[in-house]
């Protein structure tokens, strides 16, 4: 039996640039996929994959996300006192327990490797995983819990992947494969590639289980690409002694970090909803119509 998987970094320190002005004094990862913030989701997510502790690193004028998910007495009484208690209800569901999530700051932007590197003394000795605050990732089952099936087999480290159109490849970090009768092992990380040079069409896609012998690697490594401490870097040395394996998310994938994909992860889940669907249904046959009308 492997080492249990029990704690889960959040990154969650970045500008959120891509995502101006609405980010200028609110957290990008509090921006909301329909009625719910965005970190919402990932901290779900990994709870239902049988994490027991989350650790979200946070930077100055994040403070917000630490409120977040506090328990809000003052909300909970107003909404009793009005009579709204299936809502207050729902909020106290979703709130997570006392002792199951922990922040730590981010003093210095130096990357996401660095992010992942200052959460390294409440994780300790043990495998830990990462989640990408800003991918929010849709399947039947989690992506994580998923991963976590294939560590429990294999060891190692696990990352998620997905295919893109190859003449896309030079846009991410792509993986190449050794793929051997036990399943693929990863064998190379080139942060995109020159257009053409691409070792394959597989990109690495925002959910990582890493030994902990990355934080030493990471406490160790010059700075990358923008002069930043790269997570990914550290995974390259690390391949160098132990197994990096590729699990293929199948499911859908929005970066909601970008307009489009912020956009694209609203509609998904409004539609998604049965109180919300026929009213979004409407409006986008409405607008559907209004642009063949132009054409």
């Amino acid at each position: 039996m492997q080492k249990r998987i029990r704690k889960a970094i959040i990154p969650a320190a970045g500008l959120g640039t891509r995502m101006l002005p609405a980010t200028k004094s609110v957290p990008k990862e509090l921006l909301t996929i329909v009625d719910r913030p965005v970190l919402d989701y990932i901290v779900e997510e990994a709870f239902a994959s049988g994490i027991e502790h989350v650790i979200i690193v946070t930077g100055r004028m994040k403070g917000a996300i630490e409120d977040h998910f506090d328990h809000a007495f003052e909300l909970d009484v107003s909404l009793r006192n009005a009579g709204k208690h299936p809502l207050a209800d729902r909020i106290v569901a979703n709130t997570p327990r006392a002792g199951t999530i922990s922040f730590v700051r981010q003093q210095q932007a130096r990357g996401l490797g660095h992010a992942v590197w200052t959460a390294r003394h409440i994780v300790g000795d043990e495998p830990f995983a990462v989640l990408l605050p800003d991918m929010l990732m849709v399947s039947e089952e989690p992506c994580l819990k998923s991963m976590m099936s294939l560590y429990q087999r294999h060891g190692g480290n696990v990352i998620a992947v997905e295919r893109c159109a190859p003449e896309n490849a030079h846009k991410f970090g792509i993986v190449s494969l050794d793929r051997r009768a036990d399943g693929p092992v990863v064998t190379g990380l080139v942060e995109k590639p020159a257009p053409g040079t691409a070792p394959s069409n597989l990109f690495i896609s925002g959910r990582y289980i890493l030994h902990p012998d990355t934080f030493d690697l990471l406490e160790r490594q010059a700075p990358g690409a923008g002069g930043e401490i790269q997570l990914t870097d550290a995974m390259i040395a690390l391949m160098s002694t132990q197994e990096i394996r590729p699990f293929e998310f199948c499911g859908r994938t929005f970066d909601c970090g970008t307009p489009a994909g912020f956009v694209s992860a609203n509609l998904h889940m409004a539609i998604a909803r049965s109180d919300l669907a026929p009213h979004v249904g409407l409006e986008i046959e409405t607008l559907s119509a209004a642009q063949r009308t132009v054409a």
